[in-house]
Parts: structure tokens; sequence; C-alpha cells
């Protein structure tokens, strides 16, 4: 009896040792660095979800964030160009190229009356640095308030081009 209750709390505290293993090993493959020198960044945007049980579209204002993380180098802002469900560009947020210091950030509105980009509407950043840089956060938070009550998301973009280059 006592050989099965020892033998048992061995078992235990392996299956628990490797959990810890396994939750340690893929939290350091998901704490890599890239260090880079630009990137082109797919952001999705929902300019309204449906509701209720008619389907009834709740119309969403959408603010793109983009974060600088990297302690020591600004990056420039090359593009921010928001194109609606069908790909075609609605409009280019970014006229000239826009530094972001260290650590800084900025966002974008696009209000919730422009509806005229659909549920699968999306932003495409372009950045670029000097130096090699931490990869910004960019994303997209979603919200809106109606009769006292509120929503809101976010969507985190997705690089789709990397400039890795001296």
């Amino acid at each position: 009896m006592k050989q099965e209750l020892y033998s048992g709390k061995i078992k235990s505290v392996l299956i628990f040792v490797l959990t810890l293993i396994i939750f340690q090993t893929s939290a350091l493959a998901d704490s890599s660095i890239k260090l880079l020198k630009g990137q082109t960044v797919y952001v999705p945007t929902y300019s309204y979800i449906y509701v209720g049980f008619k389907d009834r579209p709740l119309y969403l204002s959408t603010m793109l964030s983009i974060r600088n993380t990297g302690p020591g180098h600004s990056i420039t802002i090359l593009a921010a160009d928001y194109y609606d469900s069908n790909g075609k560009l609605i409009k280019r947020y970014v006229d000239k190229p826009d530094k972001l210091n260290a650590m800084a950030s900025m966002q974008y509105i696009v209000r919730e009356d422009e509806k005229i980009s659909g549920p699968g509407a999306n932003f495409i950043v372009k950045w670029e640095s000097e130096h090699k840089s931490n990869e910004p956060i960019i994303e997209a938070v979603m919200f809106s308030t109606r009769s006292g009550q509120g929503i809101s998301f976010t969507s985190r973009g997705r690089a789709i081009k990397e400039q890795t280059a001296n």
C-alpha cells in the first residue's frame, strides 16, 4: 500500500516536471527576439460585426496602433494604407515618412460612420529603420458603444514581408 502511494507520488511529480519543461520550452520559442531593418505588416480590421438574431450590423470604430518596442532606435513609418473587403485602397494615412521615436506610439483612427470598408477591411503598414530594431507591435482596436454598453476587441498584425539585410 505504501509503495503504491509512493509510486503514485513519483508519477505525479514526473508529470508536473514534464509539464513545466514543455511550457518553458514553448515560452522560450515564442520569446525569440528578431532584429529587423523593416517590415510590411498586414493588420485585419472589422468595420462592423453582426449582432442579434436578425444579423444586424454593429458598426465599429477602429484605431490602428503602432508601438515602437525598441528601446534604442527610432523607426520610420512609410505607409499605413487602409483597404476595404474587396482589396480596394480606401485611404492612405501616411503622406510622408513619419519618424516614431524609441518606445513611442502612434495611432490612426477610422471612424464608425465610415461604413464603406466592410467586415474584411485591413491595413498594410510598412516601416523601416536605419539600424536593426525590435519589431513594433502593430494592432487594430475595434470598438463601439450603444445604449450604455460597449464592445471592444483587438486584432494583431502579421508580417508578410521582412527586410533583414544590413
